[in-house]
């Protein structure tokens, strides 16, 4: 690219507003009811180009489209220099520009009486969301070099050359306009059963709508449904209004029963050895349990949004050039773009179908995020039980028991895998003289079998229209528990904050990006990638005592007020994750290939400094040809925590209401080397098994505050 280039960056701006109207209404002396009704709007704008609009004509691209393989700009306002990027530095225009709106309007009504010793309460909440997004992505293109030609990233620039596998990115408009309904009803009891014992029970019923968009602009897939309100789509890819697919995608279910129960516990002394422990109203007793639900989010919107056929997100496949973005370098031939790109009607429906979408510009579909049609809400367990005891003045401890259990949680599962045993069957004794046999990224190839049968794909059930395309399943569970502890003490001089938790917490998915195991999800089942078993957290701060060495006032203001605060950490680190990424297994699916594994000793070199592997290497080997490998994804610990950050500080009180505060603070203050976790990428044999980074060692600054 040449001509003048325009200055770069992006300005972000947020505004919100929020209207709250409420009434209370106190019934005689023992019942009070309580509406309200708020309105809360968000509007964020973000990455605008602080550049001028610049054609890329005008720019030196080549803008030529059909036969030319020339790039335009999706929207003529961000018009300007594409955003390029090397492996450690980048240039252009934002990538990114979106305008998001969100509103949310809420009812809600509480009436609570008392009758005796029991508080009674219920009431009822629905709330209306509306989501809007407007979102410009790579909207001039987006160019990443990574030295694949010359070994150079900077020199394959120069030449032009972008590498292929997404090298160059563009994307339409991306449009969304989601909405949601939410209905809640409760009712509860506080008893207070003795002086000393209190109860609490109650039941929430909930109807919570999955995310809709009002033009119906979401997706999934049925295998063997053809749609109907597109009739040209592959077989099985599907939108709201096509038979089993509601606007909502997932069905709206009506079981939402939510009970929650609890008692507040305050044992009396006396003669025993329980009085003698509990000490009279020195101890206090609780517990709980609860379900609790909750709605999908809007990833069936952000997820989804600007997936065919209402919008296309086109990465390329093959090495082209700069200039000409959409010509095969290979063997010169001109990609199909997909720019400019026509939106269907938005009134598209089972009654008005659209058999004008071209279809083959945007497959093989790929990428694509699938709400399931069968999912239902997720919804946790939770519950307790704590102690509390004053050991002395001012010095409490309190012991914890904390678990949760996640069922029907969020989670990525391939919709459309390779069929192994029909890939390992695509070889040289079945084959055509002049085909290559399947093997692992074979997934989409076309074979010829020796006798002229073609086979179109190993992928099942949606086949060569479909790529590899993730299911929004609410198929992941989790399960975490718990001993938590502190000790709080405060003094004149002195106080103090002690916690110690002993956790584990297991699950089949940490997040929606943390792929299930299609073929056996229980495959997937290991430690949460956020787990930490042991965890100990200090913090103090002592006031010195100075100003008691000198008598005089003068004195007493130099020296007296300083104080030091800090806390220290010490943890055992997060788990290390196990992957093999050459897709062995021929599913053709990310996140789910695990090397083999085999008992043994699994410890190494726990010192990163000596360039050796921190974990025993030798026990993992490659997965087996068309299988899952055994190893868990999750189930040992990398480097621990062990770090102190302290603060000198003192308020010099000047007159009245002005004092110049004086801080000095140091992170990681004994400089303690702070491991990153170790490689686990089995196919990456450069880096498994070792640690080549660590956080930030020592960190001083210094501050002087003035406050009038």
């Amino acid at each position: 690219a040449g001509g003048s280039v325009p200055g770069f960056g992006g300005v972000t701006t947020s505004r919100a507003q929020m209207a709250n109207l409420g009434l209370t209404t106190i019934s005689k002396s023992n019942a009070v009811n309580t509406f309200r009704f708020t309105y809360m709007r968000s509007a964020n704008h973000t990455n605008n180009p602080t550049s001028a609009t610049v054609g890329l004509g005008s720019l030196g691209f080549n803008t030529s489209q059909g036969a030319g393989g020339g790039i335009n700009t999706v929207n003529a306002a961000l018009a300007g220099v594409p955003n390029i990027n090397f492996n450690n530095f980048g240039f252009g225009n934002p990538v990114e520009t979106q305008a998001k709106y969100d509103n949310t309007f809420q009812w809600l009504d509480n009436y609570m009486k008392v009758i005796g010793t029991h508080t009674i309460q219920f009431g009822a909440s629905y709330h209306y969301d509306q989501i809007m997004e407007r979102n410009n992505y790579a909207t001039n293109g987006q160019f990443s070099f990574n030295g694949q030609e010359t070994g150079v990233d900077f020199a394959d620039y120069l030449l032009g050359t972008v590498p292929a596998g997404g090298g160059f990115i563009q994307a339409t408009l991306q449009l969304l306009d989601t909405r949601s309904h939410y209905i809640g009803v409760y009712a509860e009891d506080s008893w207070r059963a003795k002086s000393n014992l209190t109860l609490n029970y109650g039941l929430r019923y909930e109807i919570i709508t999955p995310w809709y968009d009002t033009t119906n602009k979401l997706e999934t897939a049925i295998p063997g449904v053809q749609s109907v309100v597109f009739p040209g789509a592959p077989k099985g890819y599907l939108v709201p209004g096509d038979p089993g697919v509601p606007r909502t995608l997932s069905p709206i279910r009506y079981g939402n029963f939510a009970p929650r129960v609890g008692f507040a516990y305050a044992p009396k002394g006396g003669d025993g050895w329980f009085g003698r422990m509990t000490g009279g109203d020195r101890t206090s007793i609780r517990g709980g349990f609860g379900m609790f639900y909750t709605n999908i989010q809007d990833e069936s919107g952000f997820i989804e949004v600007g997936d065919a056929p209402y919008g296309s997100f086109y990465s390329n496949s093959y090495q082209v050039r700069l200039s000409s973005p959409f010509v095969n370098l290979t063997n010169l031939t001109t990609l199909p773009s997909p720019f400019p790109f026509q939106f269907p009607a938005t009134n598209v429906s089972k009654s008005n179908p659209d058999a004008a979408f071209d279809w083959a510009s945007v497959e093989p579909i790929a990428g694509s995020a699938l709400l399931k049609t069968d999912n239902t809400l997720p919804y946790i367990e939770s519950y307790y039980l704590s102690v509390q005891r004053e050991l002395a003045r001012n010095t409490v401890l309190t012991v914890n028991y904390v678990g949760t259990q996640g069922r029907h949680l969020m989670t990525f599962e391939e919709a459309n895998p390779g069929n192994p045993a029909l890939c390992l069957s695509l070889n040289a004794s079945t084959l055509a003289a002049d085909q290559t046999i399947c093997g692992p990224g074979g997934e989409q190839g076309v074979y010829t079998l020796a006798n002229g049968t073609v086979v179109e794909s190993t992928r099942t059930p949606f086949g060569i229209a479909l790529g590899a395309n993730g299911y929004m399943a609410s198929a992941a569970s989790s399960n975490y528990n718990s001993l938590q502890t502190t000790l709080k003490h405060t003094s004149k001089y002195w106080d103090t904050l002690l916690g110690y938790t002993y956790g584990r917490s297991f699950d089949d998915a940490s997040g929606l990006t943390d792929v299930t195991n299609v073929v056996n999800p229980r495959a997937s089942y290991g430690l949460s990638n956020f787990d930490f078993t042991h965890y100990f957290v200090a913090s103090y701060t002592v006031h010195m005592p100075f100003d008691r060495l000198v008598d005089s006032r003068w004195g007493k203001q130099v020296i007296g007020g300083w104080a030091v605060s800090g806390i220290t950490k010490l943890a055992t680190g997060l788990p290390v994750n196990i992957s093999e990424t050459d897709d062995q297994s021929l599913l053709g699916t990310g996140g789910v290939d695990q090397p083999n594994y085999t008992q043994g000793k699994l410890a190494g070199n726990h010192d990163p400094r000596k360039g050796l592997p921190y974990f025993n290497t030798d026990l993992f080997t490659r997965e087996d040809t068309g299988q899952v490998g055994n190893s868990h994804r999750r189930f040992f610990h990398g480097p621990g925590i062990s770090n102190t950050d302290l603060a000198l500080l003192r308020d010099f009180h000047l007159f009245r209401e002005h004092t110049v505060q004086f801080r000095a603070e140091a992170f990681n203050v004994f400089n303690h080397t702070q491991f990153n976790n170790p490689g686990g990428n089995y196919t990456n044999q450069s880096t498994f098994g070792l640690v080549t980074s660590a956080k930030d060692p020592r960190i001083l600054q210094m501050a002087v505050k003035y406050q009038f």
